[in-house]
This record gives structure tokens, C-alpha cells and sequence, in this order.
């Protein structure tokens, strides 16, 4: 994605405030075992939603995934998404010793 100085952004492009974001930090278990595949196919189902605002993510020794959401009723109809569930389901069972999930409200964002 290029953002308007024509340089190359890996940020989501949200709306003007207020707006929800689901914070997904984990820790991985070794060896992908489908996790990579399942990982892009998540964030092009996620793109397909009713609500979806974007998704940014980066991965080190843990993970962080934030994706953006218009409303409360979007994560929900995102959390029962029957493809969703197998991937959470596959997630606790195979990709991580540990995982967390916030969600919150932005009031507010600002930067360059």
C-alpha cells in the first residue's frame, strides 16, 4: 500500500474516530504446520466482513495483530464466522503456548 507521500505503508488506513480494535498478542509453538497459510487466509476473510476497517501485524518472539472494526456487532459476527472458529479452534490446539485478546474502542489517533 502506498499512503499519500507515495511511500510504501504497512498501516491500516482507518476512518476519523471513534472506531474498535481486537489486539491479538501470542507466543507460537515451533514449526509452522499450516499456520502461514491459515494466517493469509484469515486476514482475506477478515477483509471480507461487514464492519472491517483494516489489519496491522508484526511478529517477532511474539506476535501482535490489531484489526480494526466499525462496531462492537462486527467483532461479534467476526468471532462466530464458522471458518474464524476452526482457525481460533487449530490456534489453542497446534500455533500457541499462549495467547491473549483485547478489544477497545479508539477515541483517538494521531501521527504522520
Amino acid at each position: 500500500m502506498k499512503n499519500e507521500g507515495g511511500r510504501v505503508s504497512f498501516l491500516a488506513k482507518t476512518p476519523k474516530p471513534p472506531y474498535f480494535a481486537v489486539i491479538f498478542s501470542s507466543i507460537r509453538t515451533e514449526g509452522d504446520n499450516g499456520y502461514g497459510d491459515m494466517a493469509t487466509r484469515m486476514v482475506e476473510l477478515a477483509s471480507e466482513q461487514p464492519g472491517f476497517l483494516g489489519v496491522e501485524s508484526a511478529r517477532e518472539s511474539m506476535g501482535v495483530t490489531v484489526s480494526y472494526w466499525q462496531d462492537l456487532e462486527s467483532i461479534q459476527a467476526w468471532k462466530k464466522n464458522v471458518e474464524h472458529c476452526e482457525a481460533r479452534q487449530l490456534g489453542r490446539e497446534q500455533w500457541y503456548s499462549e495467547f491473549k485478546v483485547r478489544i477497545s474502542r479508539v477515541e483517538r489517533e494521531y501521527g504522520v
